[in-house]
């Protein structure tokens, strides 16, 4: 955390020296011919004059009244700003604000410059004095200015060593140097004002109708900002929270009816919303820094949220997009929408969305200026209490992932889970929902459903019929044997039987009130509308041979017993009483 209130300090140099240095005409340091030629850092006294004289033709710029030159993407612009940041340590500068730093910094300095006395130039150490030392084996680490804490400083390794730049302490107190010195007087020769301007100055889109307004609204007010700059603050941020909702508000309802619908083509269009959505804070940002010209810890606070919140918008974005492939893939023809696949590549996909986004957010997190390793602390502890908060969801989604992996059922089959009989309609990452036969829809969490034993009736090869004929008892053996054979020839090569599944027909029991037969065969395929109407012809069949053959069917038998014990007698016969 110390880390990123270090950037934060920094930040707000940063915005000061991107907004001053965006305007206009070269003078001498800003060499058309040459505009990749970089600051002359080699020594204390060429990286001193260099950042003076590069700072004067940005005053310059910024006083020049030819609107083309005043433009802050203008290649004199760009050159003129480089070679100010080259005259900078800004190895520890990272972060979503690191120009705004250094930009500032650049301008306390200079401002600090422009009140105090500065020795000569050949006072301070050249080229040549810096060889006469080597030459004696003698380094100079750094140089200070005399009287000051402002150090330039000896660079030692990385892609600037060698070179002479202004410290990086230097640059995170450069406020506190500027304000030690404002109150006093401006040397002849200063770039007066130019932190002021800095501050107040509107962009150049907006310029026109600032410059109209009244002075009561171009007055500072709580700050160093006018009263116009927090009322377009607040306007700003007002309609752009409200865009935002709106957008986010129906583009998430057109695309969730969209895929009710099933129009893939215009569902993936429909990615445009969130993508719109995402890139109103980047928009916001730079009205405020470029065109508001907010500064200081507002506009660190600003930058930091419109940062945070398209970091997040962002990772909705990847959310979004792995949905709509999933959908696209599920959409052929080999894949029900409802099925197991279909869930699997639902997952699959989310689960790569997800890791994509993950990557976004620590990506973004380094470039807020967030360790990393705090970001995985975060996202660890925060993991940790999603798990804990959400067990039951977990459940059941690794209780899916087990129903994925192993197929115990699919969409349209007739299952019985828990004693429950119906076809599957859905299999969803919660719970299973089936449509009983009463018609009845019922949702059995997956997390149960994955441990209960499942009975697959949709995967039957064939059904089974097991049915008793039962004979009256007084029937002889030689009509029990003709029962037996009328059975027997009656499923002989019947309708839907397997080869490999003969019927059976035995003489098996003989019960207290009656004979039975067992009769047992396989009906294939295992379409049970066409097995009920199969079965109702093998009964007709079966009862019209038996009445040709005189055998009759053992009707249930009940016997009933009478206890005249309990009788009432006259003696105990009561009698109502007078």
């Amino acid at each position: 955390m110390s880390h990123i209130r270090m950037n934060i300090s920094r930040w707000l140099p940063i915005l000061v020296g991107a907004l001053f240095f965006t305007t206009s005409t070269p003078r001498s340091v800003a060499n058309e011919d040459t505009p990749l030629d970089p600051a002359d850092t080699s020594s204390p006294r060429a990286t001193f004059a260099s950042f003076i004289e590069s700072c004067e033709d940005l005053y310059a710029m910024i006083h020049n009244e030819n609107p083309d030159a005043n433009k802050r993407d203008g290649a004199a612009y760009l050159q003129t700003k480089a070679r100010i940041f080259r005259c900078l340590d800004l190895s520890t500068q990272t972060g979503l604000l690191r120009d705004h730093t250094a930009s500032l910094a650049a301008i306390f300095l200079k401002e600090t410059l422009d009140r105090i006395d500065l020795p000569s130039l050949d006072q301070i150490p050249g080229a040549a004095e810096i060889e006469a030392l080597q030459t004696e084996g003698i380094t100079l680490k750094q140089w200070i200015l005399p009287h000051t804490e402002i150090i330039i400083s000896r660079i030692e390794e990385g892609p600037h060593s060698g070179d002479y730049l202004f410290s990086t302490k230097t640059i995170e107190r450069a406020s506190e140097f500027f304000n030690r010195v404002k109150h006093l007087p401006y040397k002849p020769g200063a770039t007066k004002d130019i932190y002021q301007w800095f501050l107040s100055d509107p962009g150049q889109h907006i310029a026109p109708l600032v410059r109209s307004l009244p002075n009561s609204l171009r007055t500072k007010f709580w700050g160093n900002h006018a009263v116009w700059q927090w009322l377009g603050l607040a306007l700003t941020l007002s309609i752009a929270t409200g865009v935002m909702a709106t957008v986010y508000w129906f583009g998430r309802k057109r695309s969730q009816a969209l895929r009710e619908s099933a129009n893939l083509v215009l569902y993936c269009l429909s990615l445009a919303f969130p993508i719109a959505a995402m890139l109103i804070p980047l928009l916001v940002g730079n009205i405020v820094r470029d065109q508001l010209r907010i500064s200081g810890s507002t506009l660190t606070i600003v930058m930091i949220s419109t940062s945070i919140i398209f970091l997040l918008a962002a990772m909705h974005v990847i959310v979004a997009a792995g949905s709509r492939i999933a959908e696209l893939i599920i959409s052929s023809p080999n894949i029900h929408p409802k099925g197991l696949d279909a869930q699997l590549v639902r997952i699959v996909c989310r689960v790569l969305a997800i890791t994509a986004s993950t990557v976004v957010f620590l990506e973004g997190g380094k470039h807020l200026g967030i360790p990393i390793t705090t970001l995985l602390a975060g996202a660890g502890v925060g993991g940790l209490a999603l798990a804990l908060a959400a067990q039951d969801s977990l459940k059941n989604f690794f209780g899916s992932m087990m129903i994925i992996l192993d197929k115990p059922y699919r969409i349209g089959e007739r299952v019985v889970i828990k004693g429950h009989d119906g076809f599957v309609e859905e299999i969803g990452l919660r719970s299973t929902k089936l449509r009983l036969l009463t018609g009845h829809q019922m949702s059995i969490p997956n997390e149960e459903a994955a441990r209960s034993d499942i009975e697959n009736i949709g995967r039957r090869p064939h059904i089974r019929r097991l049915s008793n004929i039962r004979l009256p008892l007084d029937t002889s053996p030689e009509l029990a044997e003709r029962a037996v054979e009328i059975v027997r020839s009656v499923l002989d090569e019947h309708e839907g039987m397997n080869p490999e599944l003969p019927p059976r027909i035995y003489f098996n029991e003989i019960n207290d009130d009656s004979l039975n037969l067992l009769m047992c065969y396989w009906f294939h395929p295992p379409d049970y509308d066409a097995f009920l109407a199969h079965s109702q012809q093998i009964n007709l069949h079966i009862g019209r041979e038996f009445a040709a053959a005189g055998l009759q069917f053992a009707l249930p038998t009940r016997s009933a017993y009478i206890d005249d014990r309990a009788k009432p007698t006259a003696a105990t016969t009561s009698r109502p009483t007078s």
